[in-house]
């Protein structure tokens, strides 16, 4: 008997066949035990990526561009003149501009749009499917650009339409994510899935490189045709993504195993009897089962499952972290930052900045898949760090402030340093925090968790977006060791905190986590073998996750339930790398 059969409730064995919902049956069988039936499957070789895979990333992550074509147009729409004379304010001397509050609601109310469609994208998720609610929430963001053009002379339409079309970004920056997670092979998971923030980087080169086209026009041209454009994007993804197949995972969710095992055959590109298809329907065959042993799991048990407080939490401050390491900072004021600097024309180093962004986050693809996700988001924020201490010294010292042109090589220093810094965050905190977070939470809790994870982004966006303009006019270019000082903090939180995943499956991840797994260990962590892995939808547990309690009685490994208490001993084969028994897993 495994490890796993500690945990079982009597009277539930596993059957062979997938538990759809509802009165729906399915007799399709799914090997219980591939290793020893070998000889029954396809042995062939399995490429590392296949066609299919790689067009499904390319098309799903224009959920990403998206959102990167948003943020990079709003940053040049805010010195256009046009746009300026229609919903600027004017001075006593006759110039336009933006207060405080206007330019950070303009910018930030998508942040708050974002926010909601994070929250609200679960349940819709979870019912109707991935992909037919990417394509929906494709369509809100369609709304709320034709609120936005449509505007004349009123800021508030322009801000309620990037609300609007906020909340299409954000529900497709927790869809994104769960379909490639739930979708790709597993060696270019992590690839895949950072595919989304190469195309973020992607979105922001382009609206640099259109707004830069436009900016001379005196009319509303000026701005109505980059934002206009932004419908291109959003039409490829929700029309394109209908003729995709659905999330083979959510699919065997829903009783339609064979659609599964056919899609997870072509993204894997080999036959649908080949071992390693049928190893993940295996594995996701017992997650079901356990699943649905344990009835019904409330909302609140993304807190109470096992290991899942920590999780949660650790998806949240990452998230965070990735925003508070100041990139946006350049990316939604850009050009008036560097018009600061004494730059004629700061779109041509809004251009530069994004096309270092864009051409570096493939660094990142190769990065998160060869170096692990540990050491490169370590590395990053070290190098971030030192970046942005340089870069606001530079701005706070040797800058003239009332006059730059009077100190070019301090702006030339400071646009320098900034591309440095763009160049590694596009290598590193960028692509590789959206891998960790498809990838941390068992199916069980992932669109929920998800969603919590990317609000926490979303509402530091929002934060950043809305009081930067009121920081920087009251310390100016020293608000750069604020964010130093986070890149910093992310660095010692990755190292406490985070487990590398770099080639593991999403159930090995869970069993990583549920064991204890010492992070600055988990390299060198090798999963038992496929029946003794523990993971949250393999136990089978009470309402509230609550069925099976803790107990850290030194060196007893005992297991107790509400029933009453079963004793395991805690030397068995699946005692994680750093001494903890399964029974001390959360």
């Amino acid at each position: 008997m495994g490890m796993l059969s500690r945990f079982s409730k009597k009277g539930t064995p596993s059957t062979g066949t997938a538990m759809p919902e509802g009165n729906e049956s399915s007799n399709v069988p799914v090997s219980p035990d591939v290793e020893k039936e070998a000889g029954v499957y396809d042995n062939s070789p399995v490429k590392f990526l296949t066609r299919r895979s790689f067009v499904m990333g390319v098309l799903v992550s224009m959920g990403g561009f998206i959102f990167g074509y948003d943020t990079g147009q709003i940053s040049g729409f805010l010195t256009m003149p046009d746009f300026l004379q229609r919903f600027g304010q004017r001075g006593a001397d006759g110039t336009y501009s933006f207060s405080n509050v206007r330019s950070g609601l303009i910018v930030g109310l998508l942040s708050i749009g974002t926010l909601a469609g994070a929250l609200f994208v679960s349940p819709i998720a979870d019912k109707f499917g991935r992909k037919y609610s990417i394509s929906f929430w494709s369509l809100m963001f369609c709304v709320g650009v034709v609120i936005q053009i449509s505007a004349s002379h009123v800021w508030q339409q322009v801000a309620v339409g990037r609300l609007i079309a906020g909340s299409g970004v954000g529900a497709l920056s927790i869809l994104v994510p769960m379909y490639m997670s739930e979708s790709a092979p597993r060696q270019v998971r992590g690839a895949l899935v950072s595919t989304y923030q190469l195309f973020i980087t992607l979105g922001i080169f382009i609206a640099d490189c259109i707004n830069f086209g436009t900016e001379a026009r005196a009319n509303t041209g000026a701005w109505r045709i980059p934002m206009g454009i932004g419908w291109i994007w959003a039409l490829i993804l929700g029309g394109g993504i209908l003729f995709f197949p659905e999330s083979p995972r959510y699919a065997f969710r829903h009783g339609r195993v064979e659609e599964a095992r056919t899609t997870m055959s072509k993204l894997y590109g080999t036959s649908e009897t080949h071992r390693e298809v049928e190893r993940e329907l295996r594995e996701i065959k017992e997650k079901l089962d356990a699943e649905r042993i344990g009835g019904k799991h409330p909302w609140y048990e993304v807190f109470t499952g096992p290991r899942m407080a920590y999780r949660t939490l650790l998806g949240i401050t990452l998230q965070a972290l990735q925003q508070l390491t100041g990139a946006n900072f350049f990316f939604y004021y850009g050009t008036s930052i560097f018009q600061a600097t004494g730059l004629s024309n700061s779109y041509v180093t809004a251009m530069i900045l994004g096309g270092v962004n864009f051409g570096c986050t493939f660094f990142g693809l190769y990065v998160v898949e060869h170096f692990g996700r540990r050491k490169a988001l370590i590395y990053g924020g070290s190098w971030m760090t030192v970046c942005f201490l340089v870069f606001a010294s530079v701005g706070a010292f040797a800058l003239d402030n009332k006059t730059p042109n009077n100190t070019p090589q301090a702006g030339a220093a400071m646009i320098v340093f900034a591309c440095l810094f763009i160049a590694g965050y596009a290598s590193t905190w960028g692509p590789i925090i959206w891998a960790i977070i498809g990838e941390l939470y068992p199916s069980r809790y992932r669109a929920k968790s998800m969603a919590l994870a990317t609000s926490s982004n979303w509402l530091w966006n929002f934060l950043i977006a809305f009081f930067t303009p009121f920081i920087t006019g009251a310390i100016g270019f020293k608000y750069g060791y604020v964010f130093a000082g986070c890149n910093f903090a992310a660095v010692l939180i990755v190292y406490f905190f985070v487990c590398e995943t770099q080639g593991k499956t999403l159930e090995e991840i869970d069993t990583m986590y549920i064991m204890h797994v010492t992070p600055w260990k988990s390299s060198h962590w090798i999963p038992p073998p496929n029946e003794e892995l523990i993971t949250a939808d393999r136990l089978n547990l009470t309402a509230g996750a609550r069925g099976i309690k803790k107990t850290n009685e030194a060196g007893t490994g005992a297991v107790e339930e509400n029933e009453g208490v079963m004793h395991g001993n805690g030397h068995s084969n699946g005692v994680s790398s750093n001494g903890h028994a399964v029974s001390g897993a959360w």
